[in-house]
């Protein structure tokens, strides 16, 4: 017979058992191995299906668990009580909202001491967490792939430096198939002065992005930007490193500099770079006391073969030009390009005079050779001015300024000839006199006019402004152009007269269109007026343009004042504060003849500017120039993502407005939309439009 201290021992360990059970993260029941009555079950595994632990008890299997999970797990029911072993499945139990749940079930049987089941032992483990990590990692693994397969970058994962898997992209980009790639170490396909780079940052464990070099299968090296990250794929842990090819952006990177460097059309340096080479030249000269020689060099008759040929061939024989003075010089020499038609050269390790005129007849030689220009013979001949360090002048400037003057002379000499600087030219002295003189008696005479060249707006054609271009009516030459005079005028003080007078007569015409109602269709016809360097420099110069709106009674927004790269570089230090005061007027501002200078991007983005104006000798060149498209659209773009507006002078053909309107250039000026007119012909054309 038990006796009550025995019961009540017993009630305290089921007590602790049960606190026990209901306490363990796991489900526990205990079934009759004849009757399938539950027992005893814990709180988990009784409010898993919706009981407590006292409703539970005295139920079946079946009405605990319904009839169709029943019927699903009575094999191992029966295998637990026929064969007396443990059995484990796993089976998916949803909640009642539909969530996914899944279990792990352990069957146990409870065997009396005759050896035959008495109970079975219910142990379930909730495995949801598991499960769901599992399907996370098998789709993110599935998008992973997908994505190797649909990248058109390369992208390659490693184990200790074994390649693993490869995809298309990477394939193709070092020419090997996926089979050559796996089970190699992916530093045999490191170009061998990177493998040292590339293995420590292996090494490291790095996550990084950096630029390397890999190998194609013929031997060809690519530059690569290398994207490395570390991440587990099939329950190991890989290195995953994305490989982009890079020679694209090079290129483009390299065309850059080369363009912040070089002229556009003939390579040769620009006049930035040029100068600053030759500053550096002339300080090594007069350490080591040698000579040097500058010859300044203009095409004679140019702007004729231009006229008449258009600007395609002119660059054509420009492009020729600039290879033949190459090619008649040495490494050591210096060549660049000024713009248009004008060509320097330093010569550097002369002897005597008698170096340089050696040079100089071998360059007469080879430009005074016909060039050929779409089919055409042209015959091309220079005029060059001599300048010599240190005799002619011991700073760059100095020495430029004293070889085009002696360039001039050669020119009134006959042309297809050279002229070495004196100290005194006194017959080029006397021309500049005559037409200084002439200069001021044509402004108080009144013999200057602006001429009007219409700009459009590139989507709609419709009339957006006008560029006011200068014009002389000599009492005995005709009607000159600026190119005949401006360079006297740039020399004396008379271009702040003359540059002045342009501007009232702009703001005065701006204001009589007002007054005529002669606008286009967003308001008051605006004109673009070009500044001198001499203009701009001039302290107060703000303060003059105020003057001249309020005299003439027109407002700063129907001006816009145009610049050139070099004016605003030359000043960068007070422009920006010149730029602001002029805005503050109303004045648009816009950077004139963009790309034939040196205008870094830093600068674009420092300066306060309005517009920008597309050189046309890149314009001449589209839509067949490959060069020109890709420098052009990048100049488009650029100007745009900086929230300026674009401008492309000398349009000439449709083919060249729908491929910059497609770009996203909004203004367009040039022979298609109208050459320069005298103000009372531009205006009929405007009405009649």
């Amino acid at each position: 017979m038990n006796q009550p201290g025995d019961a009540a021992t017993r009630a305290v360990e089921a007590a602790r058992f049960k606190l026990l059970a209901d306490y363990l993260p796991a489900w526990i029941a205990l079934y009759d191995s004849k009757t399938q009555i539950c027992l005893f079950a814990n709180r988990g595994y009784a409010e898993a299906f919706g009981l407590t632990e006292q409703s539970i008890l005295g139920k079946t299997f079946g009405e605990i668990i319904g009839p169709d999970a029943e019927a699903r797990i009575q094999p191992a029911v029966d295998k637990v009580l026929s064969e007396r072993v443990a059995v484990t499945y796993e089976r998916e139990l949803p909640e009642a909202d539909g969530t996914p749940r899944w279990i792990e079930v352990h069957l146990i049987p409870q065997l009396g001491e005759d050896g035959e089941p008495v109970a079975s032992c219910v142990l379930i483990n909730d495995i949801t967490k598991h499960r769901l990590a599992e399907r996370a990692v098998r789709e993110s693994e599935a998008r992973l792939d997908k994505f190797m397969q649909a990248t058109v970058e390369g992208i390659l994962f490693h184990r200790d430096g074994i390649t693993t898997d490869v995809n298309p992209p990477c394939c193709e980009l070092v020419g090997y198939t996926l089979e050559e790639m796996v089970g190699r170490h992916v530093l045999s396909f490191i170009a061998d002065d990177e493998r040292h780079k590339v293995k420590e940052v292996m090494r490291q464990g790095r996550e990084v992005r950096y630029e390397t070099a890999v190998v194609h299968k013929d031997g060809t090296r690519i530059p690569v930007e290398f994207i490395v990250r570390t991440l587990e794929r099939d329950g190991e842990k890989l290195r995953m490193t994305i490989v982009r090819d890079i020679r694209d952006r090079l290129a483009s990177e390299a065309r850059i500099q080369h363009l912040a460097h070089h002229d556009g059309l003939t390579g040769l340096l620009n006049r930035g770079a040029f100068m600053d080479r030759m500053a550096l030249l002339m300080k090594h000269a007069e350490r080591k006391g040698e000579m040097l020689a500058l010859l300044f060099i203009d095409l004679d008759n140019f702007k004729r073969v231009n006229d008449s040929l258009g600007h395609l061939e002119g660059d054509q024989v420009l492009t020729t030009v600039s290879e033949r003075l190459v090619g008649a010089l040495r490494g050591s020499d210096l060549v660049g390009r000024f713009g248009g038609d004008e060509f320097v050269v330093l010569l550097t390790d002369l002897a005597s005079r008698a170096d340089i005129v050696v040079v100089l007849e071998a360059l007469l030689s080879v430009v005074e050779v016909p060039v050929r220009a779409d089919g055409r013979a042209l015959s091309v001949t220079p005029s060059i001015g001599v300048a010599v360090f240190p005799d002619d002048g011991r700073q760059a400037d100095e020495l430029i300024q004293h070889a085009d003057t002696a360039m001039y002379r050669a020119k009134a000499r006959g042309r297809a000839t050279y002229q070495f600087f004196e100290s005194v030219l006194a017959e080029t002295a006397y021309a500049d006199l005559v037409l200084e003189a002439e200069l001021a008696q044509g402004l108080t005479r009144n013999e200057f006019e602006l001429f009007f060249q219409p700009q459009v707006e590139a989507t709609s054609g419709q009339l957006s402004g006008a560029e006011a271009l200068l014009r002389w009516r000599h009492p005995q030459r005709g009607l000159l152009a600026p190119d005949s005079f401006i360079f006297v005028a740039e020399r004396h003080r008379l271009m702040l007269a003359l540059g002045e007078w342009v501007m009232r007569e702009a703001a005065a015409t701006a204001r009589r269109w007002r007054e005529q109602g002669l606008t286009h269709g967003h308001g008051p016809m605006r004109i673009a007026v070009n500044l001198s360097r001499m203009q701009f420099n001039l302290d107060g110069f703000a303060d003059t343009v105020q003057r001249v709106l309020a005299d003439s009674g027109a407002k700063g927004q129907w001006l816009e004042l145009e610049l050139t790269e070099r004016m605003l570089i030359e000043d960068v230090e007070h422009a920006p504060a010149t730029l602001a005061q002029l805005r503050s007027l109303g004045l648009t501002v816009s950077v004139d003849d963009f790309g034939t200078g040196y205008t870094s991007l830093a600068h674009l983005t420092e300066l306060p500017l309005d517009k920008l104006k597309i050189d046309q000798s890149f314009v001449a060149r589209l839509p067949d120039d490959v060069g020109a498209q890709a420098i052009t659209r990048a100049i488009v773009q650029m100007a745009v993502g900086l929230g300026l507006t674009v401008t492309a002078e000398g349009v000439r053909s449709a083919a060249q407005w729908q491929l910059l309107a497609s770009w996203g250039c909004q203004q367009l000026q040039g022979e298609l939309v109208g050459s320069p007119m005298p103000a009372a012909e531009f205006e009929a054309w405007v009405r009649a439009r």
